[in-house]
């Protein structure tokens, strides 16, 4: 017998007026599937008489014949015939019923009214849900953190070193680098406007209060956001998909202790550290347009600037630091450990722990102005 290169089928029509269908060659899934037009027009000549699928010198048969036989199957249940797959080889006739016990799923024609509808309820449900999930992710977080005062706490004290660090001493290259740069074009902007009224040493004041009070916490909120929380998102996420903070739960270990507690006290006692290196960075960076552009005196910038910083604005600057990590650090670890076990969902998780953890540093950033403003300091 001469191997057929592809699964064949012919309809005809039996004595006993039934449509047989039969299938004969190698039926292979890359080798594609044959038309069911065939078994429609033979059932729009003949509607409702019975379906029989008869296999002929059928070789070799993989998920396609199956897939071949669901359709016509539904195109003579559509057409009220009777489908007999019986002569069927018996692991594809489990297959093909397995496959016609579930109906097809038949989705209405969403208008566009519908449709936006349908979205705004979608979008408005899941972030009903996110919140929902961070009101229970928080109050988990605030147990562990009452465990941790009253040293209960169970956790591996090497975490807490590596994710201190994952997010200080690792760090260090791109705050200078963000923070220096950022100095440098304030005070280029600043002599810009100031150097036609001959009020260049002024650049100095503005560059130390902007950079300590403002952009040096800011900026290196930002940085750690897009990356320390973006790690942590990945981690807690991989850590999800391989099952192992299951794991945890059944070995009695809680995942906001165990996992959440290390990440967020190493990263709210080092943006303070990291704050006052980019405070540094950015006077450094300051100093550099002012005595190479503005033919400022080292020595006369080093003065006006420690006359214009008080350290009012140095300890609100710090003291932003902490509330920066503790956002950046809570937001990455909710996202990983909130990860779906799938490998695109952890490049998600890493995603939205930046985008929400940049968008919520900027706000704690204005609402403490706001507050401190009000508070006249």
């Amino acid at each position: 017998m001469t191997a057929t290169p592809e699964g064949r089928v012919a309809v005809t029509r039996g004595g006993d007026g039934t449509v047989q269908v039969r299938l004969s060659g190698r039926w292979r899934l890359g080798d594609g599937l044959p038309s069911t037009g065939p078994i429609r027009e033979a059932l729009a000549v003949a509607p409702a008489a019975p379906l029989v699928f008869a296999p002929e010198r059928l070789e070799e048969w993989d998920s396609s014949l199956v897939a071949f036989v669901h359709a016509g199957a539904l195109l003579g249940s559509a057409a009220g015939s009777a489908v007999d797959t019986g002569r069927l080889p018996e692991g594809a006739r489990r297959l093909v019923a397995m496959a016609l016990a579930v109906p097809p799923r038949v989705r209405p024609a969403a208008t566009e009214d519908d449709a936006l509808t349908a979205r705004v309820g979608r979008i408005a449900l899941h972030a009903l849900a996110t919140a929902s999930d961070a009101l229970s992710f928080l109050g988990d977080t605030a147990v562990s953190v009452a465990a941790l005062a009253r040293g209960h706490a169970r956790f591996r004290r090497i975490d807490l070193v590596r994710a201190g660090e994952a997010s200080g001493v690792a760090a260090l290259g791109i705050v200078a680098l963000i923070n220096f740069l950022i100095g440098a074009v304030l005070a280029f902007v600043g002599a810009v406007q100031l150097q036609p009224f001959g009020a260049s040493i002024y650049v100095a004041d503005l560059v130390a209060i902007a950079v300590a009070r403002e952009l040096g916490p800011l900026m290196t909120g930002i940085v750690m956001a897009g990356r320390t929380g973006a790690s942590f998102a990945a981690v807690l996420g991989t850590m999800s998909l391989n099952e192992e903070v299951d794991a945890l739960r059944t070995a009695g270990l809680r995942p906001g202790e165990f996992l959440v507690m290390p990440r967020l006290l190493a990263t709210v006692v080092m943006l303070p550290a990291l704050v006052a290196y980019a405070d540094l960075m950015g006077l450094m960076g300051g100093m550099l347009v002012g005595v190479s552009m503005l033919h400022l005196g080292p020595l006369e910038y080093l003065r006006q600037t420690q006359d214009a910083l008080s350290l009012r604005h140095v300890w609100i600057g710090l003291a932003k630091g902490p509330a920066f990590g503790a956002v950046v650090a809570l937001t990455g670890c909710f996202y990983g450990l909130r990860c779906e076990r799938t490998a695109a969902a952890v490049g998600e998780a890493a995603t939205r722990a930046v985008v929400v953890g940049i968008v919520l540093v900027v706000m704690v950033d204005a609402l403490a102005t706001v507050l401190l403003h009000v508070a006249g300091l």
